[in-house]
């Protein structure tokens, strides 16, 4: 009997999620919880919108025990996976099976590798990362908590995200380059040096335009 598992997100990526959790093959999507009240008894992706967080109980009770965040936003996806571990749930990892992970990478838990997604030896991704479809994270890069590496982006050798950042839809980043935490990166970038904690950064090559608000 599968284990039972609840997506927490009724929106784009929650579909990307639950798609990827039906190809493993290994547990069972019991619903979807959203804290958007309206949502409640709805249909998404095939599955029932049990509610919002006012429902863990009830699937505590039911023996449901483990959950996977479905949706894009980086610090929200953190501040969720914390919530959840406070309540004792578990984070399923979700991993295509059509994405290339060599076999020594560490994944973190709650974290979900994408179609078409390449990641090469000694690389280390942390929890709750999302590696989008057909993005590539080179050998010995370092991709800390809750970061994004979105569709079509490219980190070459030995890159190093820190916690909470967005490397946008498109980008290169150069082998060796280090980006902050809580950094965006700009669709389309070229990221040839070093991008310092909590900035937008964007551009070919790729230039500080501001800081950003510090994550709550």
């Amino acid at each position: 009997m599968k284990q039972g598992l609840v997506i927490w997100g009724a929106s784009g990526h929650a579909l990307v999620v639950a798609d990827i959790i039906r190809l493993m093959n290994t547990y069972q999507i019991i619903g979807m919880i959203d804290d958007k009240p309206e949502l409640a008894g709805s249909e998404f992706a095939g599955y029932e919108v049990l509610g919002g967080r006012e429902s863990l109980d009830s699937l505590w009770e039911r023996q449901v025990r483990t959950m996977i965040v479905g949706f894009g936003n980086c610090h929200g996806r953190l501040q969720v996976a914390r919530f959840l571990r406070e309540r004792g749930f578990l984070l399923a990892t979700a991993v295509h099976p059509r994405a290339t992970v060599a076999a020594d990478v560490s994944i973190g838990a709650g974290s979900v590798i994408v179609a078409g997604s390449v990641i090469n030896p000694a690389a280390a991704i942390g929890e709750n990362v999302i590696i989008n479809t057909s993005s590539s994270v080179d050998h010995e890069c370092i991709i800390g908590d809750g970061v994004h590496i979105a569709p079509g982006a490219h980190l070459a050798a030995c890159v190093t995200v820190e916690r909470g950042s967005w490397v946008g839809i498109g980008s290169v980043v150069k082998e060796g380059v280090h980006i902050g935490s809580d950094v965006m990166i700009g669709a389309g970038s070229v990221v040839l040096h070093d991008i310092p904690d909590g900035v937008l950064a964007y551009g070919v090559p790729a230039r500080v335009v501001r800081q950003t608000s510090p994550a709550a």
